[in-house]
């Protein structure tokens, strides 16, 4: 038994409490204590890390990402070998491990495969909750075929473990969730909505109906209870999702005062990704965005912003989510600024990117907050968080990385 201490440290334990002075105690892969240093006895044998007056945290959790891809211009992406993609994926991994993220949900694009080479310690990289393929309808977000007849998919595939995601109407769409059900999927990504990087459809324009999207909810309970994430843009997109059964609302760039009321009778999550817009304008020439992608982009900032304002102030439930993927991975933490330039507390950041991402996902009893016997997923961030959020934004101010207990980064 390995065990390890952290010490010298101010704690944030991810549940919302004040933070306070104490000790992390790492016994091989779980939280042994955490506390005041009177209260646990050294034996000697213990591996210490000094956290050197900095700040201690859970691990962070980022649900929503795309683990297999970076958006890339079209010619590389035509000229790139298949496979190379997953070699590519574990750099992705590890900047997202460097970033202090441990943990995250995967909104399309990375199968069973990729899961389990992460678990069995082949390759590293954060653990991953795998919706394998988003289910879209033809001619709707996740429909790569573009205006000329072509087919140029923002992820491949088709492949073994990767079943295409394309459904219409409700039989359709029942057996395409079984597909990503036997793929391994264990959350069920849907394109509620049109989207921001479609060629063919627009962000508001609503995509499956409530009769299809209550039939995919339907099926997916029928696996042991597996939720339904929803890309849902539009208002009348987000509250059909809602009524169906959705679990969680990605993006929900254009909520109205209805669909809020709705999420919070339901707790249905909002996984704001307030990132991503803005992060399609910053690389837009460097990895030649469509121009459709561009324009869309610089119209909803502004909406998505007051949408997830209004939903803080309203009490939504909110999990931190970036879709990372369409931008660089390891960027994720520039998620918290966002949300806190939008009015939320700089405390309230970091608990939705911890115990509500957590929750959000059905791994509350594992990870998310810093508690007696949870996974050793650590973190020790230069400074103070809570009076300088921003700093998260840099991997750099990211000192110390544990995940299951397992030093990836840092002393």
């Amino acid at each position: 038994m390995t065990t390890t201490i952290i010490e010298n440290g101010q704690i944030i334990d991810g549940t919302g409490s004040e933070p306070r002075q104490g000790i992390v105690v790492v016994k091989d892969n779980k939280i042994d204590y955490i506390g005041d240093a009177s209260g646990y006895t050294k034996t000697g044998d213990e591996t210490v890390i000094d956290a050197g007056g900095n700040t201690v945290l859970p691990g962070f959790i980022d649900t929503h990402v795309h683990m297999m891809f970076e958006y890339a211009p079209l010619q590389q992406r035509l000229t790139t070998p298949f496979s190379y993609m997953f070699y590519q994926a574990m750099a992705y991994m590890k900047k997202t491990l460097d970033a202090g993220v441990t943990s995250v949900r995967d909104a399309l694009g990375t199968d069973l495969g990729v899961k389990r080479a992460i678990e069995d310690g082949l390759i590293q990289g954060p653990r991953i909750q795998v919706s394998i393929n988003a289910l879209t309808i033809t001619g709707g977000h996740g429909d790569g075929m573009q205006l000329n007849g072509d087919v140029f998919d923002i992820s491949p595939s088709g492949y073994r473990g990767m079943p295409n995601g394309i459904a219409d109407g409700v039989d359709e769409v029942r057996k395409k969730t079984r597909e990503m059900l036997r793929a391994g999927a264990e959350v069920i990504k849907v394109h509620a909505t049109g989207g921001v990087l479609s060629p063919t459809d627009h962000p508001e324009f609503t995509q499956y109906s409530f009769g299809e999207l209550s039939a995919i909810v339907e099926e997916a309970r029928f696996r042991k209870g597996v939720k339904v994430m929803a890309h849902a843009q539009g208002a009348e997109g987000i509250k059909n999702a809602v009524r169906a059964g959705v679990h969680s609302i990605e993006h929900g760039i254009y909520l109205d005062d209805e669909a809020i009321e709705l999420m919070k009778e339901n707790g249905t999550y909002l996984v704001p990704t307030l990132l991503a817009p803005v992060s399609v304008l910053e690389t837009a020439e460097e990895v030649g965005m469509p121009q459709s992608a561009v324009e869309q982009s610089a119209e909803v900032i502004e909406a998505h912003q007051a949408s997830f304002a209004k939903a803080y102030q309203a009490g939504v439930n909110i999990a931190m989510g970036t879709d990372a993927g369409v931008f660089r991975h390891g960027t994720n933490l520039r998620e918290l600024s966002l949300m806190v330039d939008c009015g939320m507390t700089p405390m309230d950041a970091i608990v939705a990117s911890t115990k509500s991402a957590a929750e959000c996902m059905g791994w509350e009893d594992k990870v998310g907050t810093l508690e007696q016997g949870k996974l050793a997923d650590v973190v020790i961030v230069k400074g103070n968080p809570l009076e300088d959020i921003d700093s998260l934004s840099n991997p750099n101010n990211i000192l110390t990385v544990l995940k299951d207990g397992e030093l990836v980064k840092g002393q």
